[in-house]
This record gives structure tokens, C-alpha cells and sequence, in this order.
């Protein structure tokens, strides 16, 4: 792996191409430590996968464990004293709040296994986050239940994506950082580390570079609904993702859309909406505000893209968050500083690109 040969907080300038989650996250790590950093977007913040509703940074199953579950519980515990420095900085709100998640248990035959999946989770996670099966949730959002029994723990957190971003944003620029919107820029024309931290369209420009498949475009569709739940747990059933947000709104999604001949809000949206309701009667009638379609990145590997690209000198890449890319970010953030300002390489196997 060929990294730039440049050590320490003195470094000069590091462009980072790409305004998403990844792109500012890294931006304010390395803005943190003192680098100048210079962000470019194409369109504008959050314009890409980063720019939908739902948020909801929810750890994966702790049974089978492995480097790739262990850096998100990492990240996933990283994230309040992240976020917090973020919201100080910027003077901004993230909606960031570790409110739990809440699961209906849909017949007794399940019990078993999800008795197995808590004693794994009191092995790897913080004891006062452990999941735990209840008959009384203390939510104001609760999902119907077959059995009337719900899991519920207390390590999934909850962030609005667009507060989020805009409250990076402004965090890089008050220490100095410069973001410019609407514009590009080729690889050629930039002098010193660079970081492409460029969604769907990286992973195929990557793709192409590289001459093999390194992920792809997934459609995914959101909406957000005029329903003030409060700090309740967010919800987790039939697939779907139904997360409250401080700011009195509840967010709903998403879908996983392989097939798809545009990017735009569509039928699929109304089917996860109406479920969305059968799940949770008490958003029978809330209002939506907002709908949502974008192309989220997937590589090929399922994990995230960390590294220096191949045969490019001094530049970096930072992709392939799809569903995981907030709750990863800060971690990822931290990596990505740590190898382009130390050459310290820490990213996991399973998340190199070469």
C-alpha cells in the first residue's frame, strides 16, 4: 500500500472529494487534529445516500462475531463523545441519542434463539446496553406483537442524517475548513493527499480503475412522518426501520432496491409506508412531510472501502457505507486520519481494498 509520505498534525492541505457522511466526517477528524482540509462537492451537502431520513444506528446480531462487528461496536461507542464535540463546535443539533431499539417478538418458538443472542450481547456489549426480552416496553412507539413480548436493547442510538451533516459542516468550517458545493474537480488537478469519499458513483468509477467490481448502486426509499414520539426507542420489524427524531418527526424506511430504472421517490415507498402503519396504529394518520429516493453504495465485499487507491499516489478512499455508514463513520473517520497524517494503518482486513 503507497500512502502519502507526510507525518503529523503539520500537514498542509487535504482535499476530500464528496460532502456525505464519510467525506465530513473524515473532513472534521482531520480538521480536529490540524490538517487544512478543503471538501469539494459536486451538487451540495447530503445530496447522495447521506442525504435520507431514517438514521438509526443499530449494531448488528452479536452471535457470530467478527473484525467487522467489532469495529462497529467500536464506532457505535465512539459516537456520543463524537457527536457532542460536533454539536459544541458547530453550536448545531446532530440528533444524536442512544434511545434503544424495540423489536416485537413475533411467536414464542424464537425465544430459544433470542435468549442465545442476549447472552452474546452481555459477552461483547457494555453492560447498561444489554437486550432484554420485556412485556411492558416503557416506549411511547410501540409496535404490535404477536406475542405480546418485544426485545429491546439499549446500545442502538438514533442520528437525524441532514442535522448530522449540516452540524459537520459547520463545525469544519468554524475551525477553518473550506467546503465548496456545486463544483468538481479531476484527479489530476489536486496537489497533495486527497480522499474520494464518493458514493455509488465512486464505487463504479473505482470499479472501472481497477478493472474488476468493487459494489454498487442500491436503491433505497424513505419518507418522514409528522409524529412526535419523543426520546422512544426507535422500531425494527417486518425489515423496516421506524425511527423517532428529536425534532418532533418520525422517520420510516427503507427499501433494497436491486432493479430500478430511476432514482426518484416511487409505489415502492407507499408499500413501506402502509407497513410502517400496520406496524405502529398510532402513525395511522400522521402526516408525511417528506419523501426520499437515493442510490446508497454497496461494494462488493459488504463491508466499507478503507484505503490508499491503487496506483494513484497519495489519494484515498473512503466508500460503501449502504445501510451502515453513520454508525461506522466516526471509526472509519478516526482510520482514515490516522493513515493519511501518520501512515498508521489500522483498517481491518476484511475493509481494504487491496
Amino acid at each position: 500500500m503507497r500512502a502519502a509520505r507526510r507525518k503529523g498534525p503539520a500537514l498542509t492541505s487535504i482535499t476530500i472529494i464528496g460532502a456525505g457522511i464519510f467525506g465530513l466526517t473524515c473532513a472534521w477528524e482531520l480538521t480536529r487534529r490540524g490538517a487544512r482540509v478543503h471538501v469539494i462537492e459536486a451538487a451540495r451537502i447530503g445530496a447522495g445516500s447521506s442525504g435520507g431520513h431514517v438514521g438509526a444506528l443499530a449494531p448488528h446480531a452479536p452471535e457470530n462475531w467478527n473484525p467487522k462487528k467489532a469495529f462497529q461496536l467500536e464506532s457505535l461507542l465512539a459516537a456520543p463523545a463524537f457527536w457532542a464535540q460536533v454539536q459544541q463546535v458547530s453550536g448545531l443539533p446532530a440528533g444524536y441519542a442512544r434511545s434503544g431499539r424495540l423489536q416485537p417478538i413475533p411467536d414464542r418458538a424464537s425465544l430459544p434463539q433470542l435468549r442465545d443472542r442476549i447472552a452474546q450481547a452481555d459477552l461483547r456489549w457494555p453492560q447498561d446496553m444489554a437486550m432484554q426480552i420485556t412485556d411492558a416496553p416503557p416506549d411511547a412507539l410501540i409496535p404490535d406483537s404477536p406475542t405480546g413480548l418485544w426485545l429491546r436493547d439499549g446500545l442502538t442510538a438514533r442520528l437525524n442524517p441532514r442535522a448530522a451533516l449540516a452540524a459537520l459542516a459547520a463545525a469544519i468550517r468554524a475551525k477553518g475548513g473550506r467546503i465548496d458545493e456545486g463544483q468538481t474537480v479531476a484527479p489530476d488537478d489536486i496537489r497533495g493527499p486527497a480522499l474520494w469519499t464518493t458514493g455509488s458513483a465512486g464505487l463504479e468509477l473505482l470499479g472501472r480503475d481497477l478493472n474488476r467490481n468493487t459494489g454498487k448502486g442500491i436503491k433505497g426509499q424513505s419518507a418522514l412522518l409528522a409524529h412526535n414520539a419523543g426520546n422512544s426507542a426507535q422500531v425494527f420489524a417486518d425489515g423496516l426501520h421506524i425511527v423517532p427524531h428529536a425534532d418532533g418527526t418520525t422517520a420510516i424506511g427503507s427499501t433494497s432496491e436491486n432493479d430500478y430504472d430511476h432514482d426518484e421517490p416511487d409505489a415502492q415507498l407507499d408499500q413501506i409506508l402502509a407497513r410502517a402503519r400496520a406496524i405502529c396504529p398510532a402513525l395511522q394518520d400522521a402526516a408525511i412531510i417528506d419523501r426520499w429516493a437515493g442510490l446508497r453504495p454497496r461494494a462488493k465485499s459488504r463491508a466499507p472501502l478503507l484505503g490508499a487507491w491503487p496506483g494513484r499516489p497519495g489519494h484515498f478512499v473512503a466508500n460503501g457505507g449502504f445501510k451502515i455508514g453513520f454508525g461506522m463513520a466516526p471509526k472509519i473517520a478516526t482510520v482514515m486520519a490516522d493513515l493519511i497524517m501518520l501512515e498508521r494503518d489500522t483498517i481491518p482486513d476484511g475493509f481494504r481494498l487491496t
